[in-house]
């Protein structure tokens, strides 16, 4: 047997104004090796995928791995190349067995709106009808009918924070290889929500949902289940809620079971997370009287398209006169390397956020003493580690800021812990994270609050100006299936 596997990801957001071009893909990972060590979530299945492979005495060709923060569209020649490197690849390998990808799921290129079909369908053509392709996607994805056409599998991950892309991973090769060689005959239906949410999946209702599609697997023939969420913030005409549900050669079965599913979280909406305004949080937060508070400025969100520069929730702590707060991450590449060359202890006049549009709020001015610079920052989400670049830790009369060289949301403590800044000491932590810190924060938080704050991703999914798909969805429109 011979397997082929490759990753291209990114996230869109159509309307962050930031451009994603090739110094977003060679900023992170942009490599052939991948599997060979590479730090990151879009190694962590290749990695999985040649260890599998390479047990069961198959040849394994690696193509392109790479992604970028999520931002703007994808610049259609960057889209391409890449594309069609990872396609030259796989026709110079063939004949191949099995293609496994990893994605995104909710990629948008200038001329593109569903990349991950784009490429499915042009590797499908490549491989033809008898090889079995498979994909790994994030839920925050766009499940399209070319994607679901020209795969013989596609799984998404479980939980969010995506903390079990590894496992994902390795339910994808199962799946492939037990298809691969005839034990199994995969067959996808999916089934349209019609709903727009947030599914956090450490909390009720969602969590004991999720437990249930996952006990559903292996059992009554039914291989795999995935909840599609959605990413609200791409304009996409299949944006939304899907669930998804594999099962052996019964399409019937396939399909009635992703409508069972998909009407029970239907059913769980208005039973769903609702978020507090940017005062009631704040509110919140100081009346604690055990610390430190956790707060996630939800809307500047790098891992949706956003700056990762708004100063809202800063310019209300400043109003308030909070001390002993702490924010991460700003990104701000050319402040960090002023402090730097500043150096440790410099006390100094600087412009903290506000630069990239209006999502970003207005600048803050404020003289700050440089406490802390980690020259080669890292956080890891699971086990996967993220790189941030130089960092630097600011302080100015009890207010902590750190600032990355890398836009980035924050993960784990460590972003400020491995400057010196000790959250112990804190009463509010405020990230710039919409879920994806949660598994790391929580454990030290004396609450966690989830703020509806202004910016680029606000959570008000009915002022969403799409122009790709109709206003038929919840909580736009009371009742969709009427």
């Amino acid at each position: 047997m011979k397997l082929f596997m490759a990753s291209l990801a990114t996230e869109t957001n159509s309307f962050s104004p930031i451009p994603t071009g090739w110094s977003g893909f060679h900023e992170n990972l942009h490599s052939k090796e991948a599997s060979r060590g590479e730090a990151g979530l879009y190694a962590a299945a290749v990695t999985i995928w040649r260890n599998r492979a390479e047990a069961l005495g198959w040849d394994v060709v690696e193509g392109l791995s790479t992604y970028a923060q999520p931002a703007g569209p994808t610049v259609r020649a960057v889209y391409e190349t890449m594309r069609d490197d990872i396609l030259a690849d796989l026709q110079a390998a063939m004949p191949v067995d099995v293609v496994l990808l990893s994605m995104h799921g909710a990629m948008i290129a200038q001329g593109y709106d569903d990349c991950e079909g784009d490429l499915l369908t042009r590797a499908r053509a490549i491989v033809g009808d008898d090889a079995t392709v498979g994909l790994e996607i994030d839920p925050h994805c766009h499940l399209t009918e070319a994607m679901l056409s020209a795969a013989t599998a596609i799984i998404c991950y479980k939980e969010y924070p995506h903390i079990d892309v590894p496992e994902r991973a390795d339910d994808l090769f199962t799946l492939c290889a037990d298809a691969a060689v005839g034990r199994t005959n995969p067959v996808m239906r999916d089934y349209d929500c019609k709903m727009m949410a947030m599914y956090h999946t450490p909390f009720e209702p969602v969590r004991s949902y999720v437990d249930k599609m996952s006990a559903m697997e292996g059992q009554n023939g039914i291989l795999s289940v995935s909840l599609a969420h959605g990413f609200p913030w791409g304009d996409s005409p299949r944006v939304g809620a899907r669930s998804l549900v594999i099962t052996d050669g019964d399409a019937d079965l396939a399909a009635q079971t992703a409508q069972a599913l998909g009407q029970e979280l239907w059913d769980m909406r208005h039973d769903l997370r609702r978020f507090p305004d940017l005062k009631t949080g704040l509110d919140r937060a100081v009346a604690a009287t055990e610390f430190p508070v956790v707060l996630a400025d939800f809307a500047d969100n790098a891992g949706g398209g956003a700056p990762s520069d708004s100063t809202f929730v800063l310019k209300a702590a400043l109003a308030r006169g909070l001390q002993d707060i702490a924010f991460g991450v700003f990104w701000d590449p050319v402040l960090v390397n002023m402090c730097i060359d500043a150096g440790l202890g410099a006390e100094m006049a600087v412009r903290v956020g506000g630069k990239i549009g209006p999502m970003s709020g207005d600048p803050i001015d404020l003289t700050v003493v440089v406490r802390g610079i980690d020259p080669d920052a890292t956080q890891h989400l699971g086990t996967a580690e993220m790189r941030l670049g130089p960092c630097v830790w600011l302080e100015s009369n009890g207010v902590h800021i750190i600032v990355s060289t890398k836009r980035t949301q924050t993960f784990h403590p460590e972003v400020f812990e491995n400057l010196g800044l000790k959250l112990s000491g804190m009463k509010i932590v405020v990230v710039k994270s919409s879920q994806h810190f949660y598994d790391a924060f929580a454990p030290i938080a004396s609450e966690v609050i989830h703020l509806a704050t202004p910016g680029a991703i606000t959570p008000d999914y009915t002022i969403i100006p799409y122009t790709k798909r109709d206003d038929n969805f919840w909580p736009k429109t009371e009742n969709p299936f009427a």
